[in-house]
């Protein structure tokens, strides 16, 4: 296995979770992502890896060695999850809908363990606010975290690359394959993506990288100013430096929010600034001197309330007018208002309130306008699913009152901001830095809602302001951004009025120039075409105004970008002089194919709030899938269901997952037996964890798969199952090295105190313990991730799978496949699983369970079985305790039941006198339960008991012991081959003879008895066997209890409640027919069918089924099928007999004695009797005569021609048929 790459210092660091091996790159498969630009995602996965198994790395060195810098970890921890957060959100957004329009059911369950991915994160963000550098418990507590996050998110990675990268690949061309990565890049944030490109630059070799490159040349449209914009990001040196400060442990600061936070910076007119120029304190322009840069969010707080107020008309005049026809274009435009006010608030959380007053808060005000605008959405959305359903009146008040609660809330929230946040800004912060807080502002967006937000927000400006708003932000972008900042005021000049020849025109002074971007005969690129640049001078001009220096020239600032021929040319400053203010604007689009790939707009993209600044921001607009609110309304009716049942083992198996996350924290400081017991337990857990699993893929999945609107809802499931059964093996790998280290230092231990060498102890004991901190630390971790997968594993199956089987099946079919489920759990299984499903339930979710199992086993022995093995399980109102052991509880039983019964020894009958004796023979005369001739029996014998004392030589004392004049007949070795001493009988092979209970008579088995017996035996009730070695008296069991025998074992087979011993088959207990069978077992290569309740082999999973078809005598020789030893086949028609009265049967039959269907597949001798009858030729007097006939295999009725044996069904074309009527009239029937 791979060890990850440590953070400095850490070489050498145990790592405690190791992750399965990835799927190889795009280059190392020798592929290209140019040829499949999907398969860019691996690139991105390689870089997450590699940083999960860095921090992970980090993380465990803390916890063992005690170095390393917490604060540098959060800060890496923090920039990693902003990074994977938007990754997943883009996906959301772009990559599951477009793979849920061709392939159905499988984009959601991905987007749920997103949701759980969030959740982790939020849980590491709270142990590290905790004091973690004194706190050694806390320091193991953070390593276990980032395993957890490390094993989840790297299975969530191999599950893509395993299911959904192949159906992308499959299912998507080439080009759209490149579209939908361009609306990836396009959906992520432009200062997360501005990080995000350098920093996987990072993480891949230089043939990675060039691959990279090469495809997104062939991702982002073929417009140099968008490649331009894409290249530079991908070559940015501020995210490199981030990227590579964490690579060699020299932290900077996360740009995103708190670089902006300096709360020193006080804007002062001071004697030395007024050196620098006049212009350092006012605005450039001098329109607009009396205005501060950061009042630019007021331009957006307006645009959102003029927006608002027109939603507000809308809804009035929808209320008033009754008409509803365009609910879908008001649907998009409160999606579109939503995502702005959304990502408005953002930026105010991250960037603007934490540099003004890091006390400053409005996340509770933002949180309650997503609710509202997502209950708005969701009213809308039932509008349009009820239709004519719905009531018209209501809904219209409603949306009102949902649009006057918006506006409201935003008024009050903004007049807020604008009288506590606006003030101080301009008051303690420079113009310079005033336009940089607006600027990232800006860029909290992704290119595809600033495509849209920008011409909708310029149309609700002035030219004037409009202009203003441009400026500040070409002068807060660094020189490297110039192409960004092209792009970003040409849409701009989109919210303006086109001009006469249809074209929009630059927004800019008489200062700007418009740029040629086209490719001069030399093939050199010129720059792009900034419409609203400014010249060099003026650009300069203002630079040196606003910050006191001139800039450096731009020729050392040039980036590399791909032209359209492929090579790569750089930017330079050529600027053409003629100015363009009346020009047109020829900014591009981004050209995003939404309607090509089934995507919707940007409003259903999730929230990109932060959760290490806002763990509790909820998601809005997932409307994709709908489960997702189904969901939380099923199974909230109270109605307890069959498929519940399957679901109750999710409770059992949190509480052990629980247990072992809190006890292997414990480990470090326990002793051997705290080991063994935990050891136990898991052993248990993953026993029980196997059997669910197995179940839900060999029958529940493929029974939702069976339906045809849920196909590929289980695959995500199954692939779940092979992972966590990889963790339960690496944690068993662990659990056996500790018991090693144990045993080893034990020997070590004693050799110590032998030889008395005190030096040689300390040194040992130090070695010990830190390979056992470095184990223990390693199985925390461990156990702390499979806790989290686990958990979040069986959380979908209830979001997400749960509600199908109420919606699809039926409780019949439910009730089958519960049984379906139970009839392939062996009885140790069941014995094992029932207390420990129990044990987690409540009293009356135990009795449901019951019930359930009950009902879905009525045709079966279960119960008997169950009230055999687990005391009091048949009723309802029994204690809440968890059960005691069953085998235990089955012998307290058969002890108390023998207490209550008479059966007096020599030694009781010795002392009794005459009265005694007759009250005896009165108590015995008069038990109801008494068999007759088992009653006269006792009665004789007790009769004649003063006779029978007299014989007796002398009572013996221990009636355990058997002698060669034993009383008990039978005292004696019975051999099955008695040349080789093997014991036993002709039917078994086994060391034990059993004390009949009817008759008090050792018999080798209960064959032996009932061939010499005028009674049969009743095998359930032996309560003692004797040992054929040693020859004693002793309860029934798998040993024999003579020390001279020293556990001798009877034979390599013992059931308890059968009371069957076998030593040479391979031989089960089926606790439905509570018999021993032979085969392996249940799930293995039979199973139980609940209706005919018999054991089938697999290959029969589908049979006809006749209800309780084997508790009937074979039609042949009338033996008792259901008990019988001998073999008995299944009928095609259900019905069974032995196997050997089945060959002796079809050598003259080919009918079931019962129904008289067919017995097998009759075409070859039906084709043979076709054959014959065509040959033969009747008399003439019976060629026109028909025959009415039934046909037995199909139950149709008919006509035939006449014959005297043969009858054909015109319907099926068997011959198994009889005669109903014989007709004299001409027969046109062809046969």
């Amino acid at each position: 296995m791979a060890t990850p790459t440590p953070m400095p210092g850490s070489e050498g660091t145990l790592v405690a979770v190791m992750p399965r091996s990835p799927s190889p790159t795009p280059a190392e498969a020798g592929t290209s992502a140019t040829e499949t630009p999907v398969l860019i995602f691996l690139y991105f996965h390689k870089a997450i890896r590699a940083e999960l198994e860095a921090l992970h790395g980090a993380a465990v060195l803390l916890a063992t060695e005690r170095t390393g810098d917490v604060a540098a970890l959060a800060e890496r921890c923090r920039f990693f999850f902003s990074i994977y957060k938007h990754h997943c959100d883009a996906e959301d957004a772009v990559i599951f809908p477009a793979l849920d329009i061709r392939v159905k059911n499988v984009a959601g369950t991905y987007s749920l363990e997103h949701k759980g991915e969030s959740d982790l994160f939020s849980q590491l963000f709270d142990l590290l606010e905790l004091d973690i550098q004194n706190d050694d418990a806390l320091r193991r507590e953070l390593a276990s975290c980032t395993g957890a996050i490390q094993t989840c998110l790297s299975q969530h990675m191999s599950k893509e690359e395993e299911q959904v990268f192949p159906l992308l690949t499959k299912k998507f061309s080439c080009e759209e394959q490149a579209d939908l990565v361009w609306q990836f890049l396009c959906n992520i944030p432009v200062n997360m993506v501005a990080e995000f490109l350098p920093w996987l630059s990072t993480s891949v070799t230089s043939d990675e990288h060039q691959d990279i490159r090469d495809c997104l040349c062939k991702v982002v449209p073929d417009e140099k100013l968008l490649q331009q914009v894409v290249f530079t990001w991908m070559e940015g040196k501020a995210a490199r430096e981030v990227a590579e400060s964490f690579a060699t442990g020299n932290l900077v600061r996360n740009h995103s929010a708190e670089d902006v936070s300096d709360h020193g910076e006080i804007y002062v007119c001071s004697q030395q600034e007024s050196k620098l120029g006049s212009k350092n304190c006012a605005e450039s322009n001098g329109s607009q001197a009396d205005r501060h840069p950061i009042d630019d969010i007021l331009y957006w707080h307006n645009a959102i309330r003029m927006e608002l107020h027109d939603i507000k008309k809308e809804t009035r005049r929808v209320q008033q007018s009754g008409n509803f026809s365009d609910i879908s274009a008001f649907n998009e435009r409160l999606q579109f208002i939503a995502d702005v006010c959304i990502y408005h608030s953002i930026a105010e959380d991250q960037v603007v309130f934490p540099a003004v007053d890091s006390e400053l808060s409005f996340v509770q005000e933002h949180a309650e306008e997503e609710h509202r605008f997502n209950n708005f959405r969701c009213l809308i959305q039932q509008f349009q699913i009820a239709g004519a359903k719905s009531t018209a009146l209501d809904f219209y008040s409603k949306l009102c009152s949902h649009a006057d609660k918006i506006l409201e809330t935003i008024e009050k929230h903004f007049s807020n901001e604008e009288t506590k946040v606006l003030p101080q800004a301009r008051m303690f912060f420079s113009p310079e830095k005033q336009r940089e807080l607006s600027y990232k502002s800006l860029c909290v967006m992704p290119l595809k809602l600033l495509e849209r937000v920008l011409p909708w927000l310029v149309s609700k400006l002035s030219d004037e302001q409009a202009t203003s708003f441009l400026q500040n932000i070409r002068l807060a972008a660094s020189p490297s951004e110039t192409a960004l900042v092209t792009l970003i005021s040409g849409w701009a000049c989109k919210g303006r009025d086109k001009s006469k020849s249809g074209e929009y025109l630059c927004l800019t002074s008489g200062t700007a120039r418009c740029l040629s971007d086209d490719v001069d005969d030399q093939g050199k690129c010129r720059s792009f075409c900034p419409c609203a640049s400014h010249n060099s001078s003026d650009l300069s001009l203002q630079l040196q105004t606003e910050n006191g220096s001139r800039p450096g020239k731009r020729g050392k600032d040039a980036v590399s970008f791909p032209g359209t021929n492929g090579s790569y040319c750089s930017q330079t400053a050529d600027i053409d002089a003629s100015p363009c203010s009346k020009k047109p604007c020829c900014i591009p689009g981004l050209r995003v194919k939404s309607s090509n790939l089934g995507i919707g707009s940007l409003a259903s993209v999730k929230s990109f709030r932060s959760l290490p600044y806002n763990s509790t921001a909820p998601s809005i607009y997932s409307s994709l899938f709908s489960w997702e609110t189904d969901a939380s309304l099923s199974c909230s009716d109270g109605i307890s269901r069959p498929i519940d049942t399957i679901f109750k083992f999710h409770k059992a198996i949190r509480k052990d997952l629980e247990y072992l996350d809190v006890e292997s924290g414990r480990l470090i400081d326990g002793d051997e037996s705290c080991l063994r017991q935990f050891i136990g337990r898991f052993r248990l857990l993953w026993g029980l964890y196997r059997a669910h699993s197995n179940a839900e893929d060999e029958i529940v999945f493929p029974a939702l798969e069976s339906r045809e609107t849920l196909h590929n809802v289980s695959h995500s499931y199954t692939l779940d199952h092979k992972q966590e059964e990889q963790l339960f093996e690496d944690i068993s790998d662990v659990l056996f090295q500790l018991s090693q280290l144990h045993d080893s230092q034990g020997h070590a231990q004693t050799k110590v105190n032998e030889v008395k060498q005190s030096c040689f102890h300390s040194s040992n004991d130090v070695d010990f313990t830190r390979k056992y901190n470095e184990l223990a630390t390693k199985l925390q971790a461990m156990c702390k991730s499979i806790r989290v997968a686990l958990t979040n594993h069986v959380h979908r199956e209830e979001l997400e799978l749960w509600p199908l089987f109420d919606k699809h099946f039926s409780v019949e079919e439910q009730d089958k496949l519960v049984g379906r489920i139970i009839g392939s759990t062996g009885a140790e299984v069941l014995q094992s699983m029932v207390p420990w499903v129990t044990s987690a339930l409540t009293q009356e979710e135990q009795n449901k369970m019951l019930d359930t199992w009950k009902q879905a086993t009525k045709n079966t022995m279960f119960g008997e079985w169950l009230n055999e093995w687990w005391k009091g399980a048949g009723t309802s109102d029994s204690s809440a305790e968890a059960p005691s052991a069953p085998e235990d509880s089955h012998l307290q039983d058969k002890l108390e039941q023998n207490d209550q019964m008479f059966k007096p020894g020599w030694k009781d009958i010795f002392r009794m006198n005459q009265s005694e004796l007759e009250a005896e023979v009165r108590k015995v005369s008069r038990d109801p339960t008494l068999d007759p001739r088992r009653k006269a029996y006792l009665i004789q014998n007790l009769m004649t008991s003063r006779w029978i004392a007299a014989q007796q030589k002398l009572p013996e004392p221990n009636s355990e012991e058997c002698s060669d004049d034993a009383s008990i007949p039978g005292c004696a070795p019975s051999y099955r081959d008695q040349e080789k001493e093997i014991y036993g009988c002709e039917h078994y092979k086994r060391n034990c003879k059993l004390v009949a209970a009817c008759c008090n008579k050792l018999f080798t088995c209960r064959f032996c008895h009932d061939k010499v017996s005028d009674h049969t035996m009743e095998r359930k009730a032996t309560q003692e066997m004797m040992c054929m070695v040693c020859l004693k008296i002793q309860p029934v069991g798998p040993f024999c209890q003579t020390p001279s025998c020293n556990r001798l074992s009877m034979a390599k087979y013992y059931c308890n409640i059968c009371k069957f011993f076998d030593d040479e088959r391979t031989v089960y207990h089926c606790p439905f027919c509570n018999l021993c069978r032979l085969g392996k077992g249940l799930g293995v290569d039979f199973f139980h069918c609940m209706k005919c309740n018999c054991c089938l082999g697999m290959k029969l999973t589908e049979h006809k089924c006749r209800e309780k078809g084997l508790e009937t005598n074979c039609p042949i020789c009338c033996d008792f099928l259901f008990t019988s030893s001998a073999a008995v086949r299944a009928l095609p028609c259900g019905h069974f007999m032995h196997s050997a009265c089945f060959q002796a049967y079809t050598c003259s039959h080919y009918t079931c004695p019962i129904c008289c269907k067919s017995l097998g597949d009759m075409a070859v001798y039906f084709g043979m009797l076709d054959a014959l009858l065509a040959a033969e030729e009747l008399p003439e007097e019976y060629r026109d005569r028909c025959q009415d006939i039934l046909c037995n295999d199909c139950e149709r009725k008919g006509r035939c021609r006449f014959h005297w044996l043969y009858h054909k069904c015109g319907s099926c074309g068997s011959y198994n048929t009889r005669v109903i009527k014989t007709d004299t009239a001409d027969c046109s029937t062809p046969n």
